[in-house]
């Protein structure tokens, strides 16, 4: 039994590893588009869809669009494209407190 309770305490590890490298990824990704985005602006050539952009936030990469935001001072003041984008955060927020702080009852 307690070889069976260590290869599942392995098996949660993994996973948790595996969701932060897709975490990584995604904001990694999410900030390279949002550069193409503002390299394409400044060349005058067609344009990722606001859609899209924040399709990525959707899936994760909220902090990374956030950060990507600042860095390269893109969509800063776009509406509704910022409200939107905060909106996604206060839900994944939300969630992310939901899911992992204990609540004595």
């Amino acid at each position: 039994m307690l070889i069976l309770g260590m290869g599942m305490e392995l098996a949660g590890m993994s996973l948790f590893i595996g969701c932060i490298a897709a975490l990584i990824i995604i904001n990694l990704w999410t900030m390279l588009r949002f550069w193409q985005d503002k390299a394409w602006a400044r060349q005058g050539e067609r344009r990722i869809p606001e859609a899209d952009l924040l399709g990525l936030a959707i899936i994760g990469g909220t902090p990374g669009a956030l950060l990507a935001r600042h860095l390269f001072r893109h969509k800063t003041r776009k509406q509704p494209f910022s409200t939107y984008l905060y909106l996604i955060g206060v839900v994944q927020l939300g969630l992310v407190v939901g899911i992992f702080v204990p609540v004595d009852l």
